[in-house]
């Protein structure tokens, strides 16, 4: 049997932008993809913790350091500039290999810095 778990998660990061027209997507820090262990094009799951909206889009990488978290196309409808929002990806596992899997959490500090 295979499961569905927790893969990586960006804990509460402040969203630094939103672009209406632009295709789509979500613009991430290339360090916090890299601490978080998403790549380029993943599927992530997002938590408007301060609207509670919650929906999926895809990675796409920022520049190093920027500390951007942009909401690209459609998404930027969910989210205002200044909203901490919470970053999800999951994967499908063999379920005994769940059992002993450990995600890759990254609590960012408020200027989006990563710190795991």
């Amino acid at each position: 049997m295979q499961i569905e778990v927790l893969k990586s998660k960006i804990h509460r990061v402040t969203v630094t932008g939103a672009d209406l027209n632009y295709i789509g997507s979500i613009t991430i820090d290339e360090v916090l993809l890299e601490a978080s262990n998403i790549i380029e094009g993943e599927k992530v799951s997002i938590v408007n913790i301060n609207n509670g909206e919650r929906f999926d889009t895809y990675a796409i990488k920022g520049n190093r350091n920027s500390g951007d978290i942009i909401l690209n196309g459609p998404a930027a409808r969910k989210v205002q500039k200044g909203d901490v929002i919470i970053i999800i990806s999951y994967g499908i596992l063999d379920f005994e290999e769940a059992k002993s899997f450990k995600p890759s959490l990254v609590f960012p500090n408020e200027k989006n810095n990563s710190l795991t």
